[in-house]
């Protein structure tokens, strides 16, 4: 054999090894860490199907390792840093757990703004984010925003049906703004993860929570209280918490253009509507299941959920000045909040 065909074949081989070697890290895995159990509805209907979706419009090249009840460590409240920092490559968290973090998006926040559904609220957040709080995500890549739907009172002993009735009462609350709102009508606040407050209602601490209907069966909470409490369909809720799906934007940035692409393709409005409809199926099944228990769910009437709506308006005004003050529009991010909000109120 001539040297020049030693030279070809071992060229050949070289080659052939290093498309064997490019083949075997072809696949970029995507460490994907949240807060609740793997059997929530979250992970079980959005984000293993999102995943599964990925993985075939990118034939494979994308993949998720999930990491649900922050096997990662820390708290929901550092899942924004640890996907900042790369030790998630995507989370899902809210930016409500973040207080001060993402001021333009505390406007979604405010009582009686979003509508009380997970669709027409994802839809909501979503525009405004668009419109008015990209700059409180400079440090992530945003994969979507989306709405954790109304807010549900939910009370072992005794209904919530005034604003009267809120006083002495201890609930749960999921944000800051949802802490106001029960300050101003007289309730106690306390703040501790939904994964807690089973034990909490159990052992006195607190006598209810504020929590979306789906979350109720997932946490176990439909186990420790009777009460149900909300607002009327066609109205805003009493206050919505919004969730983010954040990806670390290193991470995004080293994919090639297709990956990139089928990321997008996979994001954004789209993600936002089906999260809404997963929640809103969610909210559903919660609601049968509660009713099935034996639980009482209660609508709010109109005379007194107005009373409640004008006992807590100073929440909203607090906040404007808040807002003014560190140099931000408040008064018109508010009055957009209400507006895209109305945009998308059920008919």
């Amino acid at each position: 054999m001539t040297s020049k065909r030693l030279v070809a074949r071992a060229a050949a081989t070289l080659l052939l090894g290093l498309g064997a070697l490019t083949g075997a890290h072809a696949q970029t895995v995507l460490k994907v860490s949240h807060f609740l159990p793997p059997g929530s509805n979250f992970q079980k209907n959005f984000l293993e199907p999102w995943c599964e979706k990925i993985a075939k419009d990118s034939a494979d090249k994308l993949k998720c390792q999930i990491y649900p009840a922050l096997q990662l460590g820390g708290t929901p409240a550092q899942l924004a840093d640890q996907v900042k920092n790369g030790v998630s490559d995507i989370v899902w968290t809210s930016p409500s757990y973040s207080t001060g973090r993402f001021p333009r998006t505390e406007a979604l926040e405010l009582p009686f703004t979003m509508p009380p559904d997970g669709m027409g609220g994802s839809r909501a957040m979503w525009e405004f984010y668009e419109k008015h709080a990209r700059d409180d995500y400079k440090d992530f890549k945003v994969l979507t925003i989306w709405s954790a739907s109304n807010v549900v009172l939910s009370t072992a002993s005794k209904p919530i049906l005034t604003a009267a009735d809120f006083k002495g009462v201890k609930l749960r609350s999921p944000s800051r703004f949802a802490a106001l709102f029960l300050t101003a009508l007289g309730g106690t606040p306390v703040n501790m993860p939904v994964a807690q407050v089973t034990e909490g209602v159990s052992k006195g601490v607190i006598d209810g929570a504020m929590a979306p209907w789906e979350v109720l069966p997932a946490t176990k909470i439909d186990e420790v209280v009777k009460f149900h409490m909300e607002g009327q369909a066609n109205q805003p809720g009493f206050t919505q918490t919004p969730m983010a799906l954040l990806m670390n934007q290193r991470k995004f940035d080293s994919l090639p253009a297709d990956l990139k692409a089928v990321v997008e393709k996979n994001s954004g409005l789209v993600a936002a509507e089906w999260l809404g409809k997963v929640w809103d199926d969610g909210n559903n099944d919660a609601r049968k299941s509660l009713a099935a228990r034996g639980n009482k769910v209660l609508t709010i009437k109109n005379e007194d959920l107005a009373a409640i709506k004008k006992q807590t308006a100073s929440v909203e005004a607090d906040w404007i000045k808040q807002a003014t003050a560190r140099g931000l529009d408040g008064k018109k991010l508010a009055a957009e909040a209400h507006a895209i909000g109305a945009k998308y109120m059920p008919k």
